[in-house]
């Protein structure tokens, strides 16, 4: 048999191997330096605690806590950064017992609820830029007594339509105005509900339509809320037509705020949340029924009785409001001006005392 050729073995260079011996030490080394340099580190780090010392911050790497620069002037909560006057945005909501549970409620930093055809109450929500609410409604439609609340924040006023009259105003100037009719790229129509109680908005669509356009408005004087409020008066009605829309207001002393109820339960909006406020003034003025449809006339000039209920307690006075664009304000029975705690403020519009109770 003819073997094959033989493998020859190449024989490596002693000088070489040394060089590879040499770089092979270098990096155990370097890699034995490196462990022995952390292991350094954390026991430095240990040490003071194994010893039972404090180990204080470095106060450069602390953050310095801000310095508040006041109040904000709608809701009157601290500030930590001047936010100027925020845009306001008013939104006609929809209460009728189709439109249940609405959607955005509770964001809302004021509301004024007044009756409309039949007895049966609206809202007017405000909202402003920089808050980020994306529902809002169901959006209804105007009318006339709604614009002078509106006009004294100089707010954005959306609606969808509404009566001869309220439009008549609109056209006459005074209201930056909003009307989903012709305006209907700044609303939707959800489809799980009928109109007219199936069109809302948010936000951002007003936001969107307001642009750089900045409110002018005057201001309220706002508190901190007490650590501990001691309630006199636990709980209010007020009495819309129909039964269905008595309106509950129960104070939460744990919150120090109040709870809103509405035919017999928690007026509770479409996000599971219960509808609340930390300030409510009625408002008791003249309210005439103008026509058979239900149509109504409410005075929201000059002045009237009012009752405001905060910190679990109420103060009778009376309401004033000189002109369609001067602030709707609240004096107590000395004639000095109302301090509202800060938060969220609902304002009941009512035609006689009597439709408060306790």
């Amino acid at each position: 048999m003819r073997k094959g050729p033989k493998t020859r073995r190449m024989k490596r260079n002693p000088r070489n191997m040394k060089e590879e011996l040499k770089t092979r030490k270098r990096k155990e080394l370097a890699l034995a330096v490196a462990a022995a340099l952390a292991l350094a580190f954390v026991f430095a780090l240990a040490l003071p605690r194994l010893k039972g010392e404090v180990v204080l911050p470095n106060p450069s790497d602390e953050a310095v806590p801000q310095e508040p620069v006041g109040r904000h002037p709608l809701t009157g909560e601290v500030i930590y950064k001047d936010v100027g006057f925020p845009q306001t945005y008013g939104v006609m909501v929809d209460d009728h017992v189709d439109a249940w549970p609405q959607a955005g409620l509770e964001k809302a930093f004021l509301v004024f609820e007044a009756p409309v055809e039949a007895g049966i109450p609206r809202f007017l929500a405000f909202f402003y830029e920089g808050q980020e609410v994306g529902k809002i409604g169901p959006v209804r439609s105007a009318r006339p007594y709604f614009l002078d609340w509106n006009n004294e924040l100089d707010a954005l006023y959306a609606h969808v339509g509404g009566s001869d009259a309220a439009l008549d105003l609109i056209a006459s100037g005074g209201t930056f105005d909003l009307n989903e009719y012709g305006k209907s790229s700044f609303f939707w129509r959800a489809y799980n509900r009928y109109a007219p109680h199936n069109t809302y908005t948010s936000t951002a669509r007003l936001r969107s339509f307001a642009g750089e356009r900045r409110s002018v408005y005057e201001t309220w004087t706002f508190k901190d809320p007490p650590v501990v409020a001691e309630p006199e008066v636990a709980r209010f009605e007020l009495s819309f037509y129909p039964p269905t829309y008595v309106v509950e207001w129960k104070f939460d002393p744990f919150l120090n705020r109040y709870r809103r109820f509405q035919a017999g339960g928690a007026h509770v909006t479409e996000d599971g949340e219960q509808v609340m406020a930390d300030n409510v003034a009625v408002v008791v003025t003249d309210v005439v029924v103008l026509d058979s449809v239900g149509r109504r006339r409410i005075r929201t000039l000059g002045e009237g009785e009012a009752v405001v209920f905060l910190d679990g307690n109420q103060e009778k006075g009376t309401w004033k409001k000189e002109t369609q664009s001067s602030r709707l304000r609240f004096y107590d029975g000395q004639g000095q001006e109302m301090v509202f705690n800060a938060g969220v403020t609902w304002v009941e519009v009512i035609p006689d005392a009597s439709a408060l109770s306790f």
